[in-house]
């Protein structure tokens, strides 16, 4: 699906993942979305931001306004060049962490998205898509 805008953000610092928390709200508000829907997508994009921050060592968050008929939405696509995920399927399991937090962000972010995609390979990366539709 085309994007109608689009907007790439380097993650980098803990500035840049507040920045891309900034932009996404006020994308959200541009779009028209609910304070609770706001919520969502910001926090799904403030977890995706700081992975790719901390586990990835930086990357790239890359923000597309959709439309599709009468419905508008936002995509939100996070890539590194990290050492990868080796098991995906645990890594979306609450609870389980790579680190020191609660292991809540990967499986958080798919709840809070209307449709979340993840590839990722040891050695080869991760990169994460999410929308959320109005």
């Amino acid at each position: 699906m085309p994007a109608v805008r689009e907007e790439i953000m380097d993650v980098r610092s803990d500035e840049d993942v507040m920045r891309v928390r900034q932009v996404t709200r006020q994308w959200a508000i541009d779009l028209g979305f609910s304070l609770i829907d706001q919520t969502k997508i910001v926090t799904a994009a403030s977890e995706l931001a700081r992975n790719t921050l901390i586990h990835g060592g930086g990357g790239t968050a890359r923000l597309d306004e959709l439309t599709d008929g009468s419905r508008r939405g936002l995509r939100l696509t996070f890539e590194d060049k990290g050492p990868g995920i080796a098991d995906v399927s645990q890594a979306l399991r609450d609870g389980y962490t790579s680190g020191s937090g609660l292991g809540l962000g990967l499986g958080g972010a798919r709840r809070l998205s209307s449709t979340f995609d993840i590839r990722s390979a040891p050695g080869r990366g991760t990169w994460v898509c999410i929308t959320r539709w109005k």
